[in-house]
């Protein structure tokens, strides 16, 4: 009868680089699921005021008054689901933080709202590039039943080839046309007649930064 042993390289001191390995691999799962619910929150995107300004029109929608009483908070809209692909997110939204140091001052309300086209048609993309993934965290299509007779109908029979975002685009921050229909111009003029400036002012805004 013969006795079975452990591999020579499996030493004492290997057990213990195993236990510690897996005791460092334990906390910093801990740590990114923290880290990741910490900065999806509301008061953490609104340290910066340019988010602050975003979350104006976010405090007057239905997201987040809903006749529910549940509230979606920024990072169920804008953070992905799990652990990987959230963290993951919030390395690649760290571009947004570079923006705003090193970028136009997107805490100016003028600047801020010149620059919304763009990152409306941004956040659409991403929202289209994941099927609306985390639209339906919280929506089912075959549950939406809404006001008119037909909604649920609609939900079901007529989204083929579409998600949410194709369309429900304003549902949330401050109204942006469709990119397609989008003319900046026109956009322009809207933002210089709402905050007094001078005709062109805008374009010269945007062309100083």
């Amino acid at each position: 009868m013969t006795s079975w042993k452990l591999p020579v390289y499996i030493t004492r001191h290997f057990l213990y680089a195993l236990f510690l390995g897996g005791i460092a691999g334990i906390g910093f799962m801990v740590f990114l699921i923290e880290f990741d619910h910490l900065t999806s929150t509301e008061e953490f995107c609104t340290t910066c005021h340019s988010m602050e300004l975003a979350a104006e029109t976010y405090r007057q929608s239905t997201h987040y008054n809903p006749v529910s009483g549940v509230r979606a908070s920024c990072g169920d809209c804008h953070v992905s689901e799990g652990v990987f692909e959230a963290t993951w997110d919030h390395f690649m939204g760290s571009k947004d933080l570079f923006s705003q140091i090193f970028g136009p001052d997107y805490d100016d309300p003028v600047v801020n709202a010149l620059h919304l086209p763009d990152a409306a048609f941004s956040a659409r993309k991403w929202f289209e590039e994941r099927d609306s993934a985390t639209c339906m965290r919280c929506h089912t299509l075959n549950a939406i039943q809404g006001k008119r007779p037909d909604t649920n109908a609609i939900h079901v029979e007529e989204t083929e080839g579409k998600s949410c975002i194709h369309c429900h685009i304003n549902l949330v921050h401050r109204k942006v046309p469709d990119q397609k229909t989008f003319k900046r111009e026109k956009w322009n003029a809207m933002i210089e007649e709402e905050f007094g400036l001078e005709p062109g002012a805008a374009a010269r805004i945007l062309a100083e930064e």
